[in-house]
């Protein structure tokens, strides 16, 4: 685990907020995504349950958000009725995760709010389908297979993984 705070700290290039594993490795064995606890230790809360790492993923995926990725997997979940029940699904996953998550005794400023945040943090009220950024949703679905949605998502990355190891402690 020492060794992976240390790639997370390349990778984020800060320390990271809210770790508590990593849950996909590259074909390279470095970290990939990460589970966060929903609560930091200074008791703030962090949205985010699964979390990009790998610096080739992070960049093809704001491509994928920068050539209007967000609206149109919006479209989609919003007009795909089974795009729709898979963000529900994993909607609900991720709020349930995240109470189990969730430690006992910790200052909660938000008063457990946040605990029913779904996949990139999206409220419970948030507009039907609506998806905040596609990191999230891919990280979702490589941390939980079966995320349809996410799955999609990922197959626009291409390919899905660098030929060289982006992680690597530079020489």
């Amino acid at each position: 685990m020492a060794d992976d705070l240390a790639v997370l700290r390349r990778q984020l290039g800060r320390e990271p907020r809210a770790f508590h594993r990593v849950v996909v490795r590259c074909p390279f064995g470095q970290p990939a995504v990460t589970e966060q606890l929903p609560y930091d230790r200074n008791g703030e809360p962090f949205p985010t349950t699964y979390y990009v790492t790998c610096r080739y993923l992070v960049a093809a995926l704001a491509r994928l958000e920068a050539a209007g990725g967000v609206e149109r997997w919006s479209e989609a979940a919003r007009k795909d009725p089974e795009l729709a029940a898979s963000l529900e699904r994993a909607d609900d996953e991720q709020r349930r995760i995240r109470r189990e998550l969730a430690a006992e005794g910790v200052e909660r400023p938000d008063a457990g709010a946040s605990l029913e945040l779904g996949v990139g943090g999206a409220g419970a009220h948030a507009s039907r389908g609506a998806l905040k950024c596609l990191h999230a949703h891919a990280a979702f679905a490589l941390a939980r297979p079966g995320y349809e949605l996410g799955e999609r998502i990922m197959a626009e990355v291409e390919p899905p993984w660098p030929d060289s190891c982006c992680s690597a402690e530079a020489s």
